[in-house]
């Protein structure tokens, strides 16, 4: 299956010295509210949703891990090629716990600070990335999270080595929001820390402001 192929539990890829910053992508999940569609394959640009994602979580040279079921080869190809690890979870039906328990595992004693960067928001470009790295270093206890122009809290979120071992203990389908109640705020531009796209309806608005623009 090449780089991006899945071993039972096992993280497959490069592996490098410790990274000032990290990102895993959570992507494990079933696309539950799609109808039987895969949110993460449906095309931006002609291009899968997942692989774009990837691609612009290693552009900004962090250290890049996605979650993937076990034998979920339509996701694993779309990334193959891309510098980045890929970490089976065998207990994705848990919910997306399981996916943060995996990435904190992984970022553990290789980089200095991890961010969770949800892979169904397509607004979120690798700039907003690196702003929010930028950003957490004034602050480098604490988690950042992005925000909306007018101050809602969004995605992404970045969590200090600190709150990893909490992390590394979540547990079910609430996502690591008990982790981030201090967490600073970094405005993005518009909506994108909020908008992500898990519904055919979702898919369709996003699609049509995405072509008028």
């Amino acid at each position: 299956m090449g780089r991006a192929g899945l071993g039972c539990c096992e993280t497959t890829t490069r592996r490098s010295a410790v990274h000032p910053f990290a990102i895993v992508l959570p992507a494990a999940g079933t696309s539950s509210r799609m109808g039987g569609a895969d949110k993460l394959l449906e095309p931006v640009d002609a291009v899968p949703l997942l692989q774009v994602m990837a691609g612009r979580a290693c552009a900004t040279g962090a250290a890049v891990a996605v979650t993937l079921r076990p034998g979920d080869t339509a996701r694993a190809t779309v990334l193959e090629g891309l510098p980045l690890s890929v970490i089976a979870v065998p207990d994705a039906g848990e919910g997306m716990a399981a996916s943060l328990r995996a990435g904190a595992r992984w970022a553990t004693g290789r980089a200095g600070a991890l961010m969770v960067l949800l892979p169904d928001m397509p607004g979120i470009t690798s700039a907003d990335m690196t702003a929010l790295f930028a950003a957490w270093q004034d602050n480098p206890e604490r988690p950042l999270r992005a925000a909306t122009a007018d101050g809602q809290p969004g995605h992404p979120v970045i969590l200090p080595p600190a709150r990893w071992p909490a992390m590394a203990r979540l547990q079910g389908d609430a996502g690591a929001r008990d982790l981030v109640t201090d967490a600073g705020l970094h405005p993005l531009p518009g909506q994108r820390a909020v908008t992500d796209l898990d519904t055919p309806t979702a898919w369709a608005a996003w699609r049509a402001g995405h072509a008028a623009n």
